[in-house]
């Protein structure tokens, strides 16, 4: 099957679950899709029970996408850049502290519980793994994912304040998270001796390379855009920007991700203000919005398809300790959060509700499901992939539909703290 006839199918049929979303569910559409594609999945594989045909069908269709390379490759780089030209740049510098540390001690600190956790208790569930590949598991579920993150926040109706912590820290922690997840993966394969010297090498080539070259790709973006008022061309260097400067990114083995997100909030922040007319603005705004919103489509129904592919994983064993990972990844969350609150609390006041909002709306998806894609047989691929999944299925099923329930319970009785804020 070729790639076009694949394109054509996934898109068909996210436009249908799109449908019957807005139709039926009326949930938010990233959510919506998701359910819907879990139950479709469900029914294929009920169906297989009866005619295994159907079911080995529609493993070969979707077995030939690499949903690694979809999103990782293809589909983040342009999710990024679309949330990131949203952001503002001020509201960003006035959490700069707190996004930092949430993006980075706090990402270590959930690392290590995660995978601690996990490796006391899986003896208890008949399961046996080496406690480097649980940190690997640790590394890959503890950054929040932007995309899950962007797509539902939309809908929460959270203060701006919050808004900016929990979307600043999803566009970078994941840069960090993949550092993290990269040094472990080469020392649980041998690749590499786990060196201070090397391990400070891959942060400053990845994270620091990515940060450097996203701010001088999306520089040269925004004086070629200043330079001409033509909105075709002008979302056509945008639409370069995204596709080239990933390309290379990733070619120079730079954070590709991190890069995307500087860029975006360059154009903008500084090529909205200073390079561009209204005209461009406005059809700016409307074809990147679009680029989301499809990609978002597709995105969460290759999330929800992707059980037929892991469906032969699933033991009873291995779904309870999947359940129980969920209280072990909020538990870890929840301390990720209050230590740099708390360092920072002396400096600066915060909302009763921070903790539990940040806390809640730290939410997981499709990386987590693509780093753990990428782990090798030896480290416990299919074993992590299913507790990755089911925690991801939880953090954007039950998290995102109630995340502006919670904000709301939270702040239905004002509860003035002298001197605090958000």
């Amino acid at each position: 099957m070729s790639i076009f006839e694949l394109a054509a199918i996934l898109l068909t049929l996210a436009a249908l679950l799109g449908f019957l979303n807005a139709k039926l569910l009326k949930l938010p559409t990233t959510i919506g899709i998701m359910l819907i594609s879990l139950g479709f999945s469900l029914l294929l594989i009920l169906a297989g029970q009866f005619f295994p045909a159907v079911e080995r069908m529609a493993d070969t269709i979707i077995g030939q996408i690499d949903f690694n390379e979809a999103l990782l490759d293809v589909m983040l780089s342009y999710l990024l850049f679309a949330g990131a030209l949203h952001v503002d740049l001020s509201d960003l510098s006035n959490q700069k502290w707190v996004i930092s540390l949430m993006a980075t001690a706090g990402v270590l600190i959930s690392t290590f519980i995660v995978g601690a956790a996990v490796y006391f208790l899986m003896p208890f569930f008949g399961l046996e793994m080496a406690f480097l590949p649980c940190l690997l598991f640790g590394a890959l579920i503890s950054p929040t994912d932007p995309v899950a993150v962007l797509g539902i926040l939309k809908k929460a109706g959270v203060s701006k304040s919050l808004e900016t912590k929990i979307t600043g820290e999803s566009l970078f922690n994941d840069g960090i998270g993949v550092v993290v997840f990269l040094v472990l993966l080469e020392i649980a394969t041998g690749h590499q001796e786990p060196t201070a010297a090397h391990i400070g090498h891959l942060f400053l080539v990845e994270v620091v390379g990515g940060i450097a070259f996203g701010a001088v790709t999306g520089y040269v973006a925004y004086l070629l855009m200043r330079n001409i008022d033509n909105y075709q061309v002008e979302v056509l260097i945008t639409l370069a920007l995204v596709t080239g400067g990933y390309s290379l990114a990733t070619h120079w083995h730079l954070s590709g991700p991190l890069a995307m997100v500087v860029s975006g909030l360059m154009i903008g922040n500084h090529g909205r203000a200073l390079a561009m007319s209204d005209q461009t603005r406005h059809h700016l705004d409307l074809f990147w919005e679009l680029v989301d919103e499809v990609l978002n489509a597709l995105l969460f129904a290759l999330i929800g398809l992707e059980l037929l592919l892991i469906e032969e994983a699933f033991t009873v064993n291995l779904v309870l300790l999947g359940l129980l990972t969920i209280v072990v990844v909020l538990l870890g969350r929840l301390v990720a959060v209050s230590v740099p609150l708390t360092v920072l609390r002396p400096f600066r006041g915060f909302s009763q509700g921070a903790i539990p909002m940040l806390t809640w709306g730290g939410l997981r998806g499709g990386i987590s499901v693509a780093l753990a894609l990428s782990l090798p047989v030896e480290a416990g691929r299919e074993t992590f992939l299913v507790m990755t999944y089911i925690v991801v299925i939880f953090s954007i099923a039950v998290q995102g539909l109630t995340l502006k329930p919670l904000f709301e319970r939270l702040n239905r009785v004002p509860r003035p703290v002298a001197g605090s804020v958000e």
